[in-house]
C-alpha cells in the first residue's frame, strides 16, 4: 500500500477520464462518487454495508463535526476513521458552504467568518488556519482548503470579490496545512458563471499548488444548464495530472453530465436523502415507493439490481413498511440508491476504460426516457 498522496490516469475518452487516486487508506477509483457521513455516519446505513455498495471513500462534514462532538474529542478517540469504524480514505470539506448558508447567523471579515452553532446558539469561528486545525484533528485524508461560496445567481462584482477572497484563502489554507505525507490539500475554485473569474480562479489556484482541485461554487441555485455550461470550460483550466472534485453533485444525470465534462470526484446527501423520503433511483429515473401503484406489485425496485432491497423485497413490501413508518424503510431505500449510484459510476469507468462512453450515455438516457416499469 502506498505511503503517498498519488494521482494515477489510466484512460480518457474525449473530456472524460478514468483513474484511480493512490492513498495510505486505499485505492479510490475515477470517476468516484462519495457518500456523504455528514456527522461520523452515513444514515441509515453501517459502514459496512456502505463498503459493500462498492464505495471507496466517504465525506465527513468540518462544520458539524466541529460543533459535535468536537474535533478535539473526535482526536482524542483515536480520530474520525476508528471513532466511526471506516477504515477507507475519508474526505472532509472545510465547512465554508455550511457557514455560508448561515446567512444572518454569520459574520464575514478578512480574517474567517464568525457565525453562531445552528444547535445551540453558541459562538464560533472558522478561519483557514482553524479549518486546517480541526480537519488535522479528524485526520481525513484530502482535505478542502476553506473558501466562501455565494449562492447564485449574483452580482459579477459580488462574485468576483468573492473568488478573490477565497484565493487569499487558499494560500492561507496552504501555509497553515503544512507538510503533511500520505494526506492531501485540494484547493477550490471559483468564480461563478463568468469564464474570466474562473480562469482568474485557476490560475492562482494552481500557482500555489494543491494535490487536487474542486470546482466549488455551482449546484448552488444555477440550474443544471448553467452548471454544465460552466463545467464545458472549467474543468480545462486546472492541472491534468490532479483529480478534479465537483462538490455537491448530484442526480445522476448531473453526474453522469460532469464526467463527460472531466470530472473525477462527486459528492452528493441525494441518495440518502432521498432513501429517507420514500424514493428511490434506478436506471429507469425515479420511483417514489409512496405510491398507491405499489401496494400490490410483487417485482422489485429494479429486477437488474443486487442489492439486498431489489435481492429480498417487494415494491409492496417497501411501499408497506415507508407508509407504516418503519426505520427499514429509510435502510432498504438508502442502500439501494447508494448501490445503484455506484453501480453507475463503475459503468462509467468501464465505459471510459473501452472508449465507449458515448454508447453508454445514449443507452443511460434511453433507459430514463422510458421511465418506471408499469404495474402489474
Amino acid at each position: 500500500m502506498t505511503e503517498k498522496f498519488s494521482f494515477t490516469l489510466h484512460a480518457t475518452d474525449g473530456k472524460a477520464r478514468t483513474g484511480v487516486i493512490h492513498t495510505p487508506r486505499g485505492e479510490i477509483r475515477t470517476p468516484a462518487f462519495m457518500p456523504v457521513g455528514t456527522a461520523g455516519t452515513v444514515k441509515a446505513m453501517m459502514p459496512e454495508s456502505v463498503a459493500a455498495t462498492g464505495a471507496d471513500i466517504l465525506l465527513g462534514n468540518t462544520y458539524h463535526l466541529m460543533l459535535r462532538p468536537t474535533a478535539e474529542r473526535i482526536d482524542r478517540l483515536g480520530g474520525l476513521h476508528k471513532f466511526m469504524n471506516w477504515p477507507k480514505p475519508i474526505l472532509t470539506d472545510s465547512g465554508g458552504f455550511q457557514v455560508m448558508s448561515l446567512s444572518g447567523l454569520r459574520k464575514l471579515t478578512e480574517e474567517g467568518v464568525t457565525f453562531a452553532s445552528h444547535v445551540d446558539g453558541s459562538k464560533h469561528f472558522l478561519s483557514p488556519e482553524r479549518s486546517m486545525e480541526i480537519q488535522r484533528l479528524l485526520g481525513s485524508d484530502i482535505v478542502m482548503a476553506f473558501d466562501e461560496c455565494p449562492a447564485l445567481p449574483a452580482d459579477e462584482t459580488r462574485v468576483a470579490e468573492s473568488m478573490r477572497l477565497s484565493m487569499r484563502w487558499a494560500q492561507r489554507s496552504r501555509d497553515a496545512f503544512g507538510d503533511r505525507p500520505g494526506h492531501a490539500l485540494f484547493g477550490i475554485m471559483q468564480g461563478g458563471v463568468t469564464p474570466e473569474l474562473r480562469a482568474e480562479s485557476a490560475e492562482k489556484l494552481t500557482e500555489i499548488g494543491f494535490d487536487g482541485y474542486a470546482v466549488g461554487g455551482l449546484a448552488v441555485g444555477e440550474g443544471q444548464e448553467a452548471m454544465f455550461g460552466v463545467l464545458d470550460y472549467a474543468p480545462g483550466f486546472l492541472p491534468e495530472d490532479r483529480p478534479r472534485y465537483l462538490m455537491g453533485v448530484g442526480k445522476p444525470d448531473d453526474i453522469v453530465g460532469a464526467v463527460e465534462r472531466g470530472i473525477d470526484m462527486m459528492d452528493c446527501v441525494l441518495p440518502s436523502r432521498s432513501g429517507r423520503t420514500g424514493q428511490a433511483w434506478t436506471r429507469r429515473g425515479q420511483v417514489n415507493i409512496k405510491n398507491a401503484r405499489h401496494m400490490d406489485d410483487p417485482r422489485p425496485l429494479d429486477e437488474h439490481c443486487t442489492c439486498p432491497a431489489c435481492r429480498n423485497y417487494s415494491r409492496a413490501y417497501l411501499h408497506h413498511v415507508f407508509r407504516a413508518g418503519e426505520m427499514i424503510s429509510g435502510m432498504l431505500l438508502t442502500w439501494h440508491n447508494l448501490h445503484y449510484y455506484q453501480e453507475l459510476m463503475q459503468g462509467l469507468r468501464d465505459a471510459i476504460a473501452a472508449g465507449r462512453l458515448s454508447a453508454f450515455v445514449t443507452e443511460f438516457h434511453a433507459l430514463r426516457a422510458e421511465g418506471d416499469i408499469e404495474p402489474l
